[in-house]
């Protein structure tokens, strides 16, 4: 079965703001992004890519161009059940204000039971995206044979999540799971067990430094979306 790299956009300008962009549209990667995004070719240089997968929201479009450009003939699809959670009413809120809501705690804490007002739950947020692997899994394999790679460039839940299904993780706890803008994730799948071969991978280790913890989560706190990253 193929092995599926998941890259999360580059940096946004809501990740900058500390907003929850959701499926908000027009939200454009910020300066930062557009140069992870830009590294992207180099980064996957020796690997070589089957097809490619996008969500269709504007951030994820724009960090996946630059390795189309460097590949001339690579396919793109866009599926929008990799697209980013609907977090509803949640939507294009500040995450600092969004931190004392009483929802917050159970989507930290139990997002099995999660469900965004006027939007969508978390397992059906799950659901979709692994579903979506599942059958791309089958057309890739179809296609381009068992030993293929193909590139998702998708959102920090939807990643997270499909970490979680492949390690056999319960939702509950896929917050302990980090993936930062335009890192790089790698799953092998197989015909017993998926196999998690990179995890957030952005060939930074100066994100690992002791930083002041972020407005947008309280300490201990997944933020939700992915966050904005290393400064």
């Amino acid at each position: 079965m193929p092995t599926l790299i998941l890259v999360r956009h580059g940096r946004s300008t809501a990740n900058t703001a500390g907003v929850l962009a959701g499926r908000t549209p027009g939200v454009a990667l910020d300066e930062r992004g557009t140069a992870q995004a830009a590294s992207l070719p180099e980064r996957l240089a020796a690997v070589p890519l089957a097809t490619a997968v996008t969500s269709p929201l504007q951030r994820c479009e724009e960090t996946i161009a630059p390795l189309l450009a460097a590949r001339p003939g690579l396919d793109l699809h866009t599926d929008e059940r990799i697209g980013e959670c609907d977090y509803g009413d949640w939507s294009g809120r500040k995450l600092a204000e969004l931190a004392d809501e009483p929802l917050m705690e159970v989507v930290q804490q139990y997002p099995t039971a999660a469900a965004f007002p006027g939007g969508e739950s978390m397992r059906a947020m799950q659901h979709r995206a692994a579903e979506a692997v599942r059958e791309w899994n089958a057309r890739v394999e179809r296609d381009f044979g068992a030993d293929a790679v193909y590139v998702m460039c998708s959102h920090g839940d939807i990643i997270k999540s499909l970490v979680a299904d492949a390690l056999g993780l319960h939702l509950d706890l896929f917050q302990r799971i980090s993936v930062e803008p335009c890192s790089v994730t790698a799953i092998r799948y197989t015909r017993l067990r998926p196999f998690l071969v990179r995890l957030g991978d952005t060939g930074d280790l100066g994100s690992l430094a002791p930083r002041e913890h972020a407005a947008e989560a309280k300490d201990g706190d997944a933020a939700v979306g992915g966050g904005a990253g290393a400064p």
